[in-house]
């Protein structure tokens, strides 16, 4: 690329700094216009769907990662490998979805050499308490920080997968699209997680009464 596109992520005034609020991004009717001009050697049709896109993006790689710095360089190089591999978009989702799914694999590649292969599901799902009582009041009552701390702790598949259905609001089909797995397995991780949230913050809330006593 002639000139290196803008890392820094467009700031929103007034946007929520709670890692599970959402950042929409509307279609646009032009989308796939400027991927296939992208695609033609467009640079400005790159530089639209950037700017255009950037916030969403960054906002989906910062919740694999808590370093800004390597969210940014991911943030660059998602949109590098979108001015190579823009012809091979094929119209089977939103470009929306397949720009989430090229970031995925670009922060997979590097994600897994700096922090190893994602966890085994099997083994999470040991972890996971078989209580069938909802999850989402504890997670309402938790404080950022506590969410945080908790989220953290997730494995990159399930971090990912909350990333997109809750900071993205996509619905289960695209989710299932940028991640190249079954609707089902999407289905599965979102209530794994929450249950796995739900049992870290039972765990800080132990801990934390029994640093009073």
């Amino acid at each position: 690329m002639a000139q290196q596109l803008d890392k820094r992520p467009e700031k929103r005034p007034g946007k929520s700094e709670d890692p599970m609020a959402p950042a929409p991004i509307e279609a646009h009717d032009d989308d796939r216009d400027l991927l296939a001009r992208t695609g033609a050697g467009d640079r400005q049709a790159l530089t639209e769907l950037y700017t255009r896109y950037r916030g969403a993006v960054f906002a989906y790689v910062l919740r694999l990662t808590p370093d800004q710095h390597l969210a940014e360089d991911l943030l660059q190089e998602t949109f590098v490998a979108v001015w190579k591999s823009a012809t091979s978009f094929a119209g089977r989702s939103t470009v929306k979805t397949w720009l989430i799914g090229v970031a995925r694999r670009q922060a997979h590649n590097i994600l897994r050499r700096r922090t190893g292969p994602l966890t085994d599901e099997a083994e999470l799902a040991q972890l996971v308490a078989a209580d069938p009582e909802p999850e989402d009041a504890a997670l309402a009552q938790a404080t950022r920080e506590e969410l945080l701390a908790a989220i953290s702790r997730l494995s990159l598949a399930h971090r990912e997968t909350l990333a997109l259905a809750f900071g993205q609001e996509m619905p289960a089909a695209e989710v299932a699209e940028a991640l190249g797995v079954p609707i089902g397995t999407v289905r599965s991780r979102l209530r794994d997680a929450k249950r796995l949230l739900r049992a870290a913050l039972s765990d800080q809330s132990s801990a934390e009464r029994e640093e009073t006593r």
